[in-house]
């Protein structure tokens, strides 16, 4: 029996609304089978699973027959293998049913909710960015708010997945959230109507001349599609003043996604060379991405903005771009997510999300709990209408407990442009006018270099 599988390069949260379960990379669409075992060492490893399995049993037993309340066998075995996997990492989890269902549809279809990314961390529920144009986004929640209850329900009485439950809801009905702001003492009552969580994933817009913004916001399966269709658009419309001379790509805040788009989106900047390689306890889970030279390779001067909201995936193109010397890297360090997760159905409908692999950049290091170190760092500022006092908190991979420690290793439709206008922009954001001056002098820098 061959056991059918995708996996992913988690973005590391649930995406509530479009509620992707964090997914991040995926080695390839079609069916594996995982590593089997010596029979030399499943014998060995015989006698221990056959006495945990019988301590199981008997601890079911126990509570079945005098728990105060009546508990249903499913619900007790579904609650121990949950806590199995949250004890190995932040990203190993147990899905019943119902989860699993929802994480299926919820990487295909539309959905309603407020659109943001969370995480779970000793009961605590913290958000790790909210997605941009969604109404989470609009209503000013922020990286390192701690959701206190939803509609009345404390979070810290609530799985991560009934959180995300509680939070979706029908197109235009209000969810009320209790949020702490970082460095705030007063919780705040947020009252949010819910909505389409945004499909498109790129979006375009012309700072200058043949200088352009592109903003990737998730890697989902029609990112690099909709990426070449904004390219070509801008293409087109700069041809008068002598095509693209420059790009800006923007990364910040971008959870993750398939690893299928990361390295596609990666190809389209790069025409040879090793892009990611996938590194896992056995052997057979190694595997390495390259660039192949293709007719709309992008050759011009780029420079890639991140910050701690970038994860997963993001730093998979960061992380190649900055290492194959295709791009500079401007903002702030990234998240560190350089985990591999593998989504596997099981048998009764039910699924696990389990931690199989590292990935590494083609300098051959790991980013786990690490991040991207951008080249030039620059912490974002926030414009004067925003409170500077009480500067956000960003959310990393090292600050969740069970992180996995690394080791350095021996061996769709066109981008849509957003409303406001680019030099409205550039004024409110200091990290983007960096970018733009970057790219811009990146030619010269080379000359000098040469020189």
């Amino acid at each position: 029996m061959r056991l059918l599988f995708r996996s992913y390069v988690l973005g590391f949260t649930l995406l509530l609304g479009a509620a992707l379960a964090c997914q991040g990379i995926a080695y390839s669409a079609e069916a594996k089978e995982p590593a089997k075992e010596p029979a030399k060492e499943q014998a060995k490893d015989a006698p221990s699973k056959f006495d945990a399995l019988k301590r199981f049993s008997q601890v079911l037993d126990l509570v079945e027959r005098y728990y105060v309340r009546d508990v249903t066998q499913g619900d007790l075995i579904n609650g121990a293998v949950k806590g199995m996997l949250q004890g190995l990492d932040p990203h190993s989890t147990f899905m019943n049913t119902d989860e699993y269902k929802e994480m299926q549809e919820t990487t295909s279809g539309e959905f309603f909710g407020v659109g943001i990314e969370i995480s779970q961390e000793n009961g605590q529920i913290t958000v790790v960015t909210p997605i941009e144009d969604t109404p989470a986004f609009r209503a000013g929640l922020q990286s390192g708010d701690i959701i206190l209850s939803i509609n009345g329900q404390p979070a810290q009485e609530l799985s991560l997945q009934e959180v995300v439950s509680r939070i979706r809801g029908p197109k235009g009905s209000e969810v009320e959230l209790v949020i702490l702001h970082h460095e705030s003492k007063n919780p705040q009552t947020v009252r949010i109507t819910r909505d389409a969580i945004p499909l498109i994933s790129v979006k375009s817009k012309k700072l200058e001349d043949g200088y352009y913004w592109l903003r990737l916001t998730r890697f989902s399966e029609r990112t690099t599609d909709e990426l070449k269709e904004a390219l070509k658009a801008a293409e087109k419309e700069s041809k008068a003043s002598g095509g693209i001379k420059g790009i800006v790509l923007d990364l910040r805040n971008n959870p993750g996604g398939l690893l299928d788009q990361a390295v596609s989106v990666s190809d389209v900047f790069l025409d040879k060379g090793t892009i990611v390689s996938i590194k896992g306890r056995r052997e057979n889970t190694e595997r390495v991405y390259t660039a192949k030279k293709q007719g709309d390779d992008v050759r011009v001067p780029l420079v890639v903005l991140i910050n701690a909201g970038s994860a997963s995936a993001s730093e998979i193109v960061a992380g190649a771009l900055r290492d194959q010397k295709r791009a500079l890297i401007v903002g702030e360090r990234s998240f560190g997510k350089g985990s591999v997760q593998n989504i596997i159905p099981l048998a009764d409908g039910s699924g696990l999300k389990l931690t199989v692999a590292l990935y590494y950049t083609p300098n051959g290091s790991s980013i786990q709990a690490e991040g991207i170190v951008p080249d030039l760092e620059i912490p974002f500022e926030a414009p004067r209408t925003e409170d500077k006092d009480n500067p956000r908190m960003m959310l990393r991979e090292q600050d969740l407990n069970r992180h996995l420690e690394t080791k350095p290793d021996k061996k769709a439709a066109k981008g849509k442009n957003t409303a406001n206008d680019a030099q409205e922009q550039l004024a409110r954001d200091n990290q983007l006018r960096m970018g733009l001056q970057m790219v811009k002098s990146l030619p010269k820098m080379r000359e000098i270099k040469a020189d």
